[in-house]
């Protein structure tokens, strides 16, 4: 029997975790597939651990988890369990069953079927999600997908059923800003999505703010295109352009008209404006720069403190 290793990152997911684990047992009682799960708890400050441990204890042998010395992040939380698993086929999940376990045995039957190498899932709406985060989410995906050559689907999740080889591919993939949707985008292979309704956390809250999103499209930005750097050009450019224009009409106005007035009002202004331009230019240049110094650094992605014993 083909074994299916699933993904889970926690973060303060102690009231999940029960639920989590007794709805996918209940559907993976369906399948023919041995389950295998790989929660990573990423620094959780609540018990967490505790109930990885105690699930351990009862299931030895398909339960496993790893517990990072501090909070790394999702995206090092997600490379940690891919690293682990040993199924041949993976699935990620997160624990707060916002992700429906009972897509898991279609989208398995069309890896093994109609020969994908990845089932995605997206939301078809974002029901009970506050509107201006809606709002923000969908131009999030517009504005990546104008100036970026990787195409992110809107509303696709990180809850997805892929084959070993998808997996080795995105395992090869060891830079350390990491943001995986787009990973999982690039590397390509046959991929299909399942649509479904938004959900509800079945407990606990998001540890997901609008600004925690919003920095993480920014990564997603900087990570996947080159469009900020050439932004940054034109900006130069086009006040170069400016600069030598508004020149050459002082020259002309001053030989043919004179000088009555001095200026200095409009000249603050426009130093100013240029001032501000620059800053402006040289903190998307110095976002890239700050990319290329962490990856130099080679730090590790994450620092496991406790792993099972098997």
């Amino acid at each position: 029997m083909k074994r299916l290793s699933i993904i889970i990152p926690c973060y303060n997911e102690e009231d999940t975790i029960p639920l989590f684990f007794a709805s996918v047992e209940k559907i993976g009682k369906t399948m023919p597939v041995e389950l295998e799960y790989c929660f990573v708890n990423d620094g959780s400050n609540d018990q967490t651990l505790s109930v990885l441990r105690d699930l351990h204890k009862n299931y030895p042998a398909k339960v496993h988890y790893l517990d990072f010395s501090r909070n790394f992040g999702k995206e090092a939380a997600l490379y940690a369990g891919l690293k682990e698993a040993t199924g041949d086929y993976v699935v990620i999940m997160d624990a707060d069953l916002q992700d429906p376990p009972e897509l898991l045995p279609e989208m398995l039957r069309l890896v093994e079927e109609e020969d994908y190498d990845c089932v995605g899932t997206r939301r078809d709406d974002r029901e009970g999600e506050p509107k201006i985060r809606s709002f923000f989410a969908k131009l999030f995906y517009k504005i990546i997908n104008r100036i970026s050559s990787t195409q992110l689907i809107e509303g696709a999740r990180d809850y997805r059923l892929m084959t070993g080889k998808m997996v080795a591919a995105v395992l090869e993939v060891t830079e350390y800003n990491r943001f995986s949707k787009g990973i999982l985008s690039w590397v390509g292979f046959k991929t299909t999505y399942l649509s479904y309704k938004n959900r509800a956390r079945v407990a606990g809250e998001s540890s997901w703010s609008f600004w925690s999103l919003f920095k993480y499209s920014l990564e997603a930005i900087v990570n996947f295109s080159e469009a900020p750097l050439a932004i940054a050009s034109f900006i130069g450019f086009f006040s170069c352009l400016a600069a030598i224009l508004g020149l050459f009409v002082i020259v002309i106005r001053t030989i043919f008209y004179g000088d009555p007035t001095s200026g200095w009002p409009s000249m603050v202004c426009i130093l100013l404006l240029i001032g501000g331009l620059q800053l402006f230019c040289l903190g998307i240049v110095g976002r890239y720069i700050g990319k290329i110094f962490l990856e130099t650094k080679n730090r590790p992605l994450y620092i496991v403190k406790e792993k099972d014993k098997e």
